[in-house]
């Protein structure tokens, strides 16, 4: 696995993707699956994982309180070569983050977990936030540290309902790591200024997600 696929892979896994064992922990198999509203995104993950894959991404449809929604999926064959990853991702099949995540995380890990799980704190509102309500406090404070030390970005935790968030109040330093590797179509979670960047394309989209 090359430096980049591994960032892309520490990314996905901060965020929407999961690592799967069969086995107690010998391979895993790694599952990307998004609104088919991501269908440009969810393709170019699977360029970067095809060749652990058989097949060709899928959608998928399911109907919740008599509204039908679909998804666009892929998952690879179960290798040793996801084993590190999911060794250090989970614990007890419940996924955590990793004690040495400062020396993972890279700016294109942090674009791909942006976007995945990152958006606006609002329109008025130039905060960014993380929707990290999968991990406990303490993995937050993993983050939290890491982007720190590594990156010199400030996050905090943001109680919510459903679990606590991270929130970066002043994302500048953040954004400036994030756009290179930022896909275009997710310019709009960087605010107005940003879209105004974006292919003509992807303006759009950009109203609507």
């Amino acid at each position: 696995m090359n430096q980049q696929t591994r960032s892309i892979l520490i990314g996905t896994l901060l965020g929407d993707g999961c690592l799967e064992t069969q086995n107690r922990g010998r391979t895993y198999r790694l599952k990307i699956e998004h609104s088919i509203k991501q269908k440009d995104y969810t393709d170019w993950l699977y360029q970067h994982f095809k060749s652990w894959v058989n097949g060709i991404p899928q959608k998928k449809t399911k109907v919740v309180k008599g509204k039908t929604y679909t998804n666009y999926w892929f998952q690879t064959r179960s290798t040793g070569d996801f084993r590190f990853f999911g060794q250090i991702f989970y614990l007890e099949n419940r996924k955590i983050v990793p004690k040495i995540i400062h020396k993972l995380l890279t700016p294109l890990a942090l674009a791909v977990w942006f976007m995945d799980d990152g958006s606006m704190k609002s329109k008025q509102h130039k905060a960014l936030i993380l929707n990290t309500q999968c991990f406990s406090n303490k993995d937050l404070k993993l983050l939290i540290a890491a982007l720190d030390k590594k990156f010199g970005v400030e996050a905090k935790i943001r109680p919510q309902k459903s679990g606590n968030q991270l929130i970066i109040p002043q994302p500048e330093q953040f954004i400036q790591l994030i756009k290179p590797y930022l896909r275009p179509e997710f310019y709009y979670k960087l605010g107005a200024n940003h879209i105004n960047t974006m292919p003509k394309e992807y303006r759009r989209r950009s109203k609507v997600g």
